[in-house]
Parts: structure tokens; sequence; C-alpha cells
């Protein structure tokens, strides 16, 4: 068997001193180093949990206000065009008025030139006719009887429409 000597029973109480100190001196602040040390990275992975979760809460107030602004956008381009639309029929609307007005006043212009002509051509209608019936008569009469004889022409010309033409 195994022979009990002063030898084996001082590596023994060597072995059990080394072992008392090495569990003062390395074990515990191994252990506590590694305490220490799991420690922080279950602080760590908390911290990154909770900045995980911020970060998921400011995602969705971000993709909230994005939809928001979208909205709005959205909005704003409808109020424009309708803005536009309106516009146009207003600018419609007057261009109408004022070709309606610009129509009105030619019609008139050429009511007044037309009878501005009329007037023209009745005077050389008289004197033409003057002319000749002195021309045919070979004699002249008064003004007056002159005057008589023409006016009765030319109302007779209005009244009949000679030629198709408007007097």
């Amino acid at each position: 068997m195994v022979d009990l000597n002063a030898t084996l029973i001082a590596q023994i109480i060597n072995f059990l001193i080394l072992v008392a100190i090495l569990t003062k001196v390395a074990y515990k602040p191994l252990m506590q180093a590694l305490a220490d040390r799991q420690a922080k990275i279950a602080d760590s992975l908390e911290t990154a949990e909770k900045e995980k979760q911020a970060a998921e809460k400011l995602k969705q107030e971000y993709l909230a206000e994005l939809s928001e602004a979208r909205t709005q956008a959205q909005a704003i381009v409808e109020k424009a065009a309708k803005l536009a639309e309106q516009t146009k029929e207003e600018m419609l609307k007057e261009a109408r008025e004022e070709s309606a007005r610009l129509l009105k006043a030619t019609q008139e212009e050429i009511a007044r030139e037309r009878e501005r002509a009329i007037a023209e051509l009745k005077g050389e209608v008289v004197t033409l006719a003057v002319a000749a019936a002195s021309k045919i008569i070979a004699q002249n009469m008064d003004e007056t009887a002159n005057a008589k004889i023409v006016d009765d022409f030319i109302n007779n010309l209005d009244g009949k429409k000679i030629g198709g033409l408007p007097c």
C-alpha cells in the first residue's frame, strides 16, 4: 500500500495551503471578475433591449409622421388642383364675357358703319337721281320738287328692296 511518511503529509499540507492561498488570491477574484463580467453583459443586454424598444417606438412615430405628411401633401395637391380648376373656370368665364362684349361692340360698330354707309349712299343716290332726272326730263325743276321726287324714289327702294340689297 501507500506508505505514509512525513513527505506525503507535508505535500498534502502544502497542497491544502496552496489551495487555500489560490482560493483566497486567485479563485475569489476570478469568480468576482466573472460575476462582474456576467452582470456587465446582462446590463448590456438589458440596455440593448431598451434601446431596441426605443428605436422601434421611434420608428413607429416616424412612420406615423410620414403617413401624416403624405396625407397633408395629398390634401395640398388636391387643394391646389381645385384652386387651379376654379381659376381656369374664372378665366374662361372672363374670356367668354370679354368675347361677348367685344362681339356686341363690333356688331354695334358694324350697325353704325352700315347706317353711315346707307346715309352716304342715299346722298349719292339723290345726287345721281337728280342728275338722271334732269337729263331725262331735260328741264330742271325747283329744289322742292326735286327733293320730293328723290325721297319718293328712295322710299320706294327701301320698301321694295330692289336688287336684293338691304338699304
